[in-house]
C-alpha cells in the first residue's frame, strides 16, 4: 500500500475483509479521495412504488370518505379506471404512512393456534350426533366419533332408541363390525 503497509493489516486494523481493502483501494485509484466517502445505500428510484398522483388520490379519498377501507378505496380506484392499479396492502400502506389509518397487527399464524389435543391416543374423544330423522324407522340416531389424535372413524353407529347410553369404549375393529352390521339391518 502506500506506506508499506500490509493489506491484511488494514483490513485487521479497520475490522474489514482484505476484499473490501482492495476495493477502496480501486476506488481511490480510479475516483480519488472523493470516491471513499460513505455513500447513502437508498436506491435512486423505486419502479414499483405508488405513483404519488394515485397516492394523493387515495389520500383524498379517504378524508372524503372515512368509512372507506382500502378495500372500498380499491374498488373505486377501479371504477375511476385509475392506472397502474395499485394492490389493496398498497393502499392500506399509504393510509398508514399518511396517518388516516391505525396499524394493525396481522392476524395470527396457523401455527399460533393451540389445538386441542392430546399428548397420547384415547385422552380426547369427540362425539357427534345427529338425530331425529326419518330413514325406515320412525326415530333413527346417528353417532360417530373420534379421538383427538387420529382420524374420524369411518363407520357410524346407528340406533333405534329414543334414550341414548353414554360409552367410555373407544371404537375397537369388533365394535365397528358390530356397526357396519347393524347398520346394514337398517
Amino acid at each position: 500500500m502506500l506506506d508499506g503497509v500490509d493489506v491484511v493489516e488494514v483490513a485487521k486494523r479497520y475490522g474489514v475483509c482484505r476484499q473490501t481493502v482492495h476495493t477502496w483501494l480501486k476506488k481511490y485509484a480510479n475516483e480519488g479521495f472523493s470516491a471513499l466517502v460513505d455513500k447513502s445505500s437508498k436506491p435512486d428510484s423505486c419502479p414499483h412504488q405508488m405513483p404519488a398522483e394515485i397516492e394523493a388520490r387515495v389520500v383524498e379519498m379517504r378524508r372524503q370518505h372515512p368509512e372507506f377501507g382500502p378495500r372500498t378505496i380499491l374498488y373505486w380506484l377501479g371504477r375511476e379506471q385509475v392506472g397502474p392499479l395499485p394492490g389493496r396492502s398498497s393502499i392500506y400502506r399509504a393510509l398508514v404512512r399518511h396517518r388516516l389509518v391505525e396499524p394493525r397487527k396481522r392476524r395470527r399464524k396457523k401455527e399460533d393456534y393451540i389445538r386441542w389435543e392430546r399428548s397420547r391416543s384415547m385422552e380426547l374423544w369427540q362425539m357427534d350426533l345427529v338425530g331425529g330423522f326419518y330413514l325406515r324407522e320412525p326415530s333413527v340416531f346417528l353417532a360417530a366419533s373420534s379421538n383427538s389424535r387420529s382420524r374420524p372413524n369411518r363407520a357410524s353407529r346407528a340406533s333405534r332408541s329414543t334414550k341414548s347410553r353414554a360409552s367410555a369404549r373407544p371404537n375397537t375393529a369388533s365394535s365397528l363390525s358390530a356397526a357396519s352390521s347393524s347398520a346394514e339391518r337398517i
